[in-house]
């Protein structure tokens, strides 16, 4: 196919690091008659560099990615590129992630298990300027605000603030606090800051509560 008519295509961009699904989506995308890949990353910090480059009409981002945050690139492409829709296609829960991502700028959110075609229908979705979030999501959000209160869910891990969620998903991946200072480029009193506060949250006592409860977190995330 000539690059005139690629150039006709909608442009996506691929963020994941794992190079089998991103090979799976470009397979996948380029199936479509009006779909295009534009390029593709595998850690937080090229992304924002390669995606200024190609210039995309959407860009879809997983949620873990090499030294970083994809709620973070999220953040980082709405401040840079307002225009650029933001789908997130992700294994990690979408009962916990799902709102994190949307409030970071997101325009959808959608598991890794569903079928391809769920997968271009939310991709379409997002770039006709609508929010793709799944039927089960959809009700959850409604139920928050019956009678104009907010649920709280199911686990107390969903009180942590975005920044605090990647410190305890680090320390359940075996992590140690400079690991943890390095990968997110903070230092390391903002680390340990941030391991205060969520021992709080969670209502645990020390640092090896804490240890436990994020490996026993990371190894059994909830279910959705």
């Amino acid at each position: 196919m000539s690059p005139d008519a690629d150039n006709q295509k909608r442009r996506i961009f691929i963020v994941d690091d794992h190079p089998l699904v991103r090979e799976w989506l470009t397979n996948l995308i380029h199936q479509q008659p009006d779909l295009f890949v534009c390029g593709e990353s595998e850690d937080a910090p090229n992304t924002l560099r390669e995606i200024s480059a190609a210039q995309p009409d959407v860009a879809i981002v997983d949620i873990s990615l090499k030294l970083g945050s994809g709620i973070e690139v999220i953040k980082n492409i709405k401040r840079l590129h307002p225009g650029i829709a933001i789908l997130v296609l992700s294994m990690h829960d979408e009962r916990l992630y799902a709102e994190r991502a949307l409030r970071a700028g997101a325009r959808g959110y959608i598991m890794k298990r569903e079928t391809a075609k769920k997968v271009i229908a939310a991709i379409r979705q997002v770039l006709s300027g609508n929010i793709y979030i799944s039927e089960s999501l959809t009700e959850l959000f409604a139920g928050k605000f019956l009678d104009g209160r907010l649920l709280t869910g199911d686990s107390p891990v969903e009180q942590l603030s975005d920044r605090e969620l990647e410190v305890f998903q680090l320390l359940g991946q075996g992590y140690e606090t400079r690991q943890i200072a390095e990968t997110l480029k903070v230092g390391m009193k903002s680390v340990q800051g941030y391991c205060a506060r969520i021992k709080e949250k969670l209502k645990l006592t020390n640092a090896a509560e804490l240890l436990r409860e994020a490996v026993r977190w990371y190894e059994k995330p909830p279910a959705s």
